[in-house]
């Protein structure tokens, strides 16, 4: 994900655009799963830092912006984070 975020700098309020390069992986992303949800984003960030999940994960948690908006699930993180009807693994087949 690519964000732009208005930084100032100096103090006559110049500002210039701060380009954030947040990635997600499969991987990165599935350390969330368990996370208590729904979450604000210091809840999720407090839960990654407990369950010892990579840095990548926490740091990008921290540059989501923060509205005070709660999380329901990783979804609304990560809109691509697959399924289980993705995989089309039929369970009961086992």
């Amino acid at each position: 994900m690519l964000f732009l975020r208005k930084i100032s700098i100096g103090s006559f309020y110049k500002s210039k655009y701060e380009i954030i390069i947040m990635y997600w992986t499969l991987e990165l992303a599935s350390k969330l799963e368990d996370a208590p949800w729904p979450a604000t984003k210091e809840e999720l960030i407090d839960y990654a830092m407990r369950s010892g999940a990579p840095l990548e994960v926490i740091e990008n948690l921290q540059e989501m912006e923060d509205e005070g908006e709660t999380y329901e699930c990783i979804e609304d993180i990560w809109p691509d984070y697959p399924s289980k009807e993705d995989f089309f693994f039929n369970e009961e087949e086992y």
